[in-house]
């Protein structure tokens, strides 16, 4: 079995236990929400969460396509849908809300809860919900320290989007980086190196995340990692709150063309300590992260804070 399959099956794995574990979730007796948070300390910085993620602070009425909680069924993807379900079901049935499912680039017309949102916007009718959890909260163990990784820069993903096109051109054949793509549907493409495992990428100081669709799939495990985060400021957020990033304190920045890609591997290479540092904060953003229960605490407020401002 090749490390590609190999990996697929884990991936498929993880998934089976994860729609195991959430309809099993779904079919348990539903306790509202007063009971959860009646002995529940709210803390300030929960409370600062909750407002990041529900921006709204005046009424609003849902629209006419919203659903109620009593009648919100499986539609599309069960990973959206468990995910949202097993929040608004502590609610009144009569409850109504919107919703978006996917990558969402747009701020919606109306307030909805949704996955992502763009970062640079009037952004409050996005309220941001830890939807498709599954996907983007994949942490693995790193086996390396900083020491002791290759002084390279690493990046494998799909090619789909032009900054990643132009990315691999730039860099496929440099004697710093191992950069390439890894779709095979596209294999005559220039750059096509194949898959490459997270627990291979994490042998290398710096992993290069690029953003797809919206945000990068593999930012959540890198700064939860020993390996250096290397990014272009973000232009989209999730439930990650990427929005909050500081570079130079949590990943380095890329310049918009990734043209100083060399230049900062020199320099970390150079300066380990101060990678070290950042890899410190970034492991240090990631950990409230960790904690489901109080994940499941804030998922509460936000949807809280939601329902009660519907006039």
């Amino acid at each position: 079995m090749s490390k590609k399959d190999l990996a697929y099956v884990k991936q498929r794995f993880a998934k089976i236990r994860y729609y195991l574990g959430e309809g099993f979730t779904l079919l348990r007796p539903v306790k509202d929400v007063d009971s959860i948070l009646a002995d529940v300390v709210i803390t300030d910085e929960m409370r600062k969460r909750v407002d990041y993620y529900c921006k709204l602070n005046a009424s609003f009425q849902a629209s006419v396509e919203s659903q109620s909680v009593g009648n919100f069924k499986k539609a599309k993807s069960f990973v959206y849908f468990a995910d949202l379900k097993k929040v608004v079901r502590h609610f009144s049935k009569e409850n109504r809300f919107d919703y978006r499912f996917g990558d969402i680039v747009n701020v919606p017309e109306v307030p909805a809860f949704l996955k992502s949102r763009p970062i640079d916007s009037d952004n409050a009718y996005s309220v941001l919900l830890k939807l498709n959890a599954v996907r983007h909260y994949a942490f693995y163990e790193d086996p390396y320290s900083f020491d002791d990784k290759k002084p390279l820069a690493v990046w494998r993903g799909a090619n789909h989007q032009k900054a990643r096109k132009e990315f691999v051109r730039m860099y496929h054949e440099s004697s710093f980086a191992d950069i390439g793509h890894s779709n095979e549907k596209r294999s005559n493409d220039i750059g096509f190196k194949g898959f490459l495992s997270v627990q291979e990428q994490l042998a290398y100081k710096y992993v290069v995340s690029i953003e797809g669709h919206d945000v990068a799939t593999n930012l959540k495990w890198l700064m939860a990692s020993n390996s250096l985060c290397m990014m272009k400021k973000p232009r989209f957020e999730t439930w990650f709150m990427e929005g909050t990033l500081k570079a130079g304190v949590h990943y380095v920045e890329l310049a918009e063309d990734f043209s100083d890609l060399e230049e900062k591997v020199n320099y970390y290479n150079h300066h380990p300590e101060e990678a070290k540092w950042i890899i410190k904060n970034a492991n240090a953003y990631v950990t409230p992260f960790l904690d489901h229960r109080q994940e499941k605490i804030i998922s509460l407020l936000v949807a809280q804070k939601y329902f009660s401002l519907q006039g």
